[in-house]
């Protein structure tokens, strides 16, 4: 039989190599599990409506009416829909080039992009320009474009935090380039240490590699902590000193569940270091409608800002922003929905402000009911959830669960994670997805089960893993690290 192009050993190396934990083994089992009848419990993924969480109302309001806006014609209107939802649905349908099923301009409306630009104005104090911001299919879109746009081929580095989101490490793999790990410190919450991203970049120097970017997520993902205001500084003084691009992944700016490291944007921490580097650092800068007390992870809304890249540049990457014809544009209204909610006064302003402070305080309560269950439980550590959607805790496997693993052909917390799901319908994504420390297991779940659940759910896990730990542990101790 001829052997054809889109044959497995014929396809683009770079796409078999491509690997996507989130959606990987765990994924695919649990999808099979569920479809012979076993209840799971995806906690594999950040995808809040998935588990419970309602859409606010306002939103969903504006959108339906912007998707059917026959009903605007409707006497009636008013009384399903409240006034300000009504006068936004026009106000958004009027940007528009003949409503949501028209494209819009490749870099996104450019009303929405305005109304983005004043949202971060007010967010950091410094004027924003909205020619400098494209709406993106989500925050993932605007990150592999701009991975696409910096990659040139497998001697372009960039620098990573491991553990990392795969979707990073995947990208930059499909695209060719080469993956430059910085290591998070756990016993520093999950800490950033610039002593560590020199050795970083020396090691990849001394590979031939040339490092030209660096990512940061804050709040992380999968470890959860908040970057500090000195800690932003430092990072971007690095990036000064070795003039590398610094991609700011910044979708969980509104998932924060302490008070004493609030969200502080990269960009505002740039600008108000002033002159040179505030001139000089290029900065990338990410957010999207999926996360925070939003959630609306299927609508694909997101965004990116450029700061300090020249127009030359910024005209290229139009340019390839331009072969997708356009965003999503109901995912643009949410973006513009969301950088532009209720304000004191309008009617559904005291709705909105209740159903996202529910949202918000009940995640800020499943953080600690997560990271306390954990810590009860046997051979297991885990740091507090500061932000995002994640615990990361590590399980201490002991040797003969790791030769067990190694029998069975499994990395060893791909093991545990296998056994925890098979057990206990608990669907997780096994830290080795996300990069760890050699010798070092971590398992990722989100904190989003629905509150009522939670405490089942941790019961249910620690029954599990005092089980685990019982049949494998020889009872003489081992190190944690």
């Amino acid at each position: 039989m001829t052997s054809k192009a889109l044959d497995y050993e014929n396809l683009n190396e770079n796409v078999k190599k491509c690997q996507y934990a989130v959606r990987g083994e765990l994924y695919l089992r649990a999808s099979e599990l569920q479809k012979e009848g076993k209840k799971i419990i995806f906690t594999n993924v950040g995808n809040p409506h998935a588990l419970g969480q309602k859409p606010l109302t306002f939103p969903r309001q504006v959108v339906a009416l912007c998707q059917a806006p026959f009903l605007l014609d409707d006497p009636n209107v008013g009384l399903v829909f409240p006034a300000d939802a009504i006068a936004r649905a026009k106000h958004y349908l009027a940007l528009t080039s003949g409503g949501l099923g028209a494209y819009s301009d490749s870099r996104g409306i450019p009303g929405v992009r305005k109304e983005v630009a004043e949202f971060i104005e007010r967010r950091d104090g410094y004027p924003s320009d909205p020619e400098l911001i494209f709406l993106t299919d989500g925050a993932s879109k605007g990150v592999m474009q701009i991975l696409n746009t910096i990659i040139r081929g497998a001697s372009d580095g960039i620098l990573v935090p491991v553990p990392q989101y795969p979707l990073y490490s995947a990208t930059i793999s499909l695209l060719g380039g080469s993956l430059v790990p910085y290591y998070l410190e756990e016993t520093a919450n999950w800490g950033l240490d610039v002593v560590n991203l020199r050795q970083s970049v020396a090691q990849a120097r001394s590979q031939g590699i040339t490092v030209r970017a660096m990512v940061i997520i804050n709040p992380g993902n999968p470890t959860g902590q908040c970057l500090s205001e000195a800690n932003l500084r430092e990072v971007l003084n690095f990036c000064y000193q070795n003039n590398l691009v610094l991609l700011g992944d910044e979708v969980y700016q509104q998932n924060i569940y302490q008070d004493e490291r609030p969200f502080i944007s990269a960009r505002k921490v740039l600008m108000d270091m002033g002159p040179p580097i505030s001139k000089e650092v290029q900065l990338v800068s990410f957010h999207t409608v999926s996360k925070g007390y939003w959630g609306e992870c299927g609508q694909r809304g997101g965004y990116f800002e450029m700061t300090n890249i020249p127009p030359k540049a910024v005209e290229e990457i139009y340019k390839v922003a331009s072969i997708a014809l356009s965003p999503n544009v109901p995912g643009q209204i949410f973006m513009g929905l969301m950088v532009s909610p209720p304000k004191p006064g309008d009617i559904s302003y005291e709705r909105f402000v209740r159903e996202s402070k529910g949202i918000l305080e009940s995640l800020r309560r499943r953080a600690q009911i997560m990271t306390d269950g954990f810590n009860s439980c046997r051979n297991v550590v885990c740091n507090f959830t500061e932000g995002a959607m994640y615990s990361f805790p590590q399980i201490r496997l002991p040797p003969k669960a790791i030769e067990a693993a190694k029998q069975a052909g499994k990395v060893p917390d791909v093991f545990y994670c296998l056994k925890l799901l098979e057990a206990t319908g608990i669907s997780t994504v096994p830290g080795s997805g996300f990069g760890q420390k050699e010798g070092v297991f971590h398992l990722r779940t989100t904190i989003l089960p629905a509150e009522e659940e939670m405490p089942a759910i941790m019961d249910s896990f620690k029954k599990f893993n005092d089980e685990f730990m019982e049949q494998y542990e020889d009872h003489r101790g081992y190190s944690r690290m």
